[in-house]
């Protein structure tokens, strides 16, 4: 297999103005204070012969020293946090915009399907702006003549195909747009995470298509939030952190990164505190004993201990959601489920929830953590992939085999203490 993208110690800066300023500048502000300014100089010119700035700059680096290679038919997931960098490193490879450091090597053909719509013009037909945008895709007239009728069915937008884009939905606007770049026959084919605007069916017609063209020999960028999607089609991933490529490898061993990055064994609420109602403030693993953990064995009891600030005492309930590696559902819990009745008012709660789990054949768990007023909602607090653990076999490594059916029923009970100066330390 030959290297059909090489990217070298990349980096991409950008400049970010800052204005020393507490309150709205309003439009008469800004005359009023060039009037004065032009008023000073004239009567002083040598006083105010040099202008003060009132903004800082700060140098951002949304992409700094990535390197990897991608070779002839791969199939690439890039995933990462928002503001990671993804979309950065697309618009690089699609020669939108210029690296500030490092070089990218491409051979062959690159189609980009980045944002809805992209190359489209909204006043044009869907059957214009297929020949507009192919030709701004690099595809000839007689090119787009030829798969003209495969490009229409795929987008499945015939009956709208003489009315301006302008009237389309978002989602019709990125079926055309996809089956435009689709049937271009690149050499290396770029999606963000455009897929996210069609609907299901569309989606899995689109990964479909995406396989289809990796299978013959083209190569894939595909950007998603999508774990499932990443891990049905992709086969090998990269993943992206603060603008630095943190991990680089087979595609699940990448989504596992990815979703453990940034969970831990506790969690400690740092924000959001003083906010009046309640919130979480403290979360973390149990084993029976009653010791923090970060691990467990299969079949083994687990335990959640959540802590609550309550600053008004309203009764509260707790809901949580677990999670495998691939962010596939394991099992719920809401009072509601187990007819348990919610935790009364008080200002500090501490709550354990054990439960009996059967023998997950998973290697990690991730919980997302929620409280609510009774009937569990509107949430007050809210935290998604609050803590996680291992789920380990006696002996040696985690375990990698058979996901379980969903669902998943757990036995839970509950067990609450009000907190005080004496035992809110652990």
């Amino acid at each position: 297999m030959s290297t059909v993208l090489k990217v070298e110690d990349l980096g991409k800066k950008y400049i970010l103005h800052h204005q020393r300023t507490g309150r709205y500048i309003a439009l008469r502000d800004v005359i009023a204070d060039s009037v004065k300014s032009l008023g000073k100089k004239v009567l002083n010119p040598m006083r105010y012969r040099y202008s003060v700035s009132h903004s800082s700059k700060e140098e951002f680096w949304a992409l700094k020293d990535v390197s990897f290679e991608v070779e002839q038919g791969d199939r690439v997931g890039i995933i990462g946090r928002n503001g990671a960098g993804k979309s950065t490193l697309l618009k690089l490879l699609s020669r939108i915009t210029e690296p500030t450091s490092g070089r990218i090597t491409i051979k062959g053909r690159v189609a980009s399907l980045l944002e809805v719509g992209t190359g489209f013009h909204p006043e044009l037909t869907g059957r214009e702006n297929i020949f507009l945008n192919g030709a701004v895709l690099g595809m000839g007239r007689a090119e787009i003549r030829r798969k003209f009728d495969e490009i229409v069915d795929f987008a499945e937008v015939e009956k709208f195909l003489d009315t301006p884009v302008k009237r389309y939905s978002s989602g019709m606007y990125v079926r055309l747009a996809f089956a435009v770049a689709a049937h271009l026959e690149p050499k290396i084919l770029i999606v963000d995470e455009v897929l996210a605007v069609g609907d299901a069916q569309f989606q899995k017609k689109c990964l479909g298509k995406m396989e289809a063209v990796a299978q013959e020999g083209r190569t894939v960028l595909f950007v998603s939030h999508n774990m499932n999607a990443i891990s049905s089609l992709c086969s090998t991933g990269i993943v992206l952190a603060n603008g630095k490529l943190q991990f680089e490898g087979d595609a699940r061993a990448a989504i596992s990164h990815y979703l453990m990055f940034g969970a831990d064994s506790a969690y400690t609420c740092r924000e959001n505190c003083d906010t009046g109602y309640p919130v979480i403030t403290r979360a973390w693993f149990e084993n029976k004993a009653g010791d923090t953990t970060s691990q467990y064995y299969i079949g083994e009891e687990v335990y959640v201990v959540i802590e609550s600030a309550n600053p008004e005492g309203i009764a509260i309930e707790i809901s949580l959601s677990f999670w495998d590696n691939l962010r596939r559902p394991l099992w719920n819990f809401t009072h509601e489920m187990h007819g348990l009745k919610p935790i009364p008012g008080s200002k500090r709660t501490r709550a354990r929830i054990a439960f009996h789990p059967p023998q997950l054949t998973i290697s990690e768990l991730l919980v997302d953590m929620a409280i609510g007023p009774k009937g569990g909602f509107p949430y007050y607090d809210h935290i998604i992939s609050g803590i996680k653990c291992a789920i380990i076999e006696k002996g040696d490594g985690i375990l990698y085999r058979r996901f379980p059916e969903w669902p998943i029923f757990c036995d839970a009970q509950l067990t609450y203490e009000v907190l005080n100066e004496t035992n809110e330390q652990r």
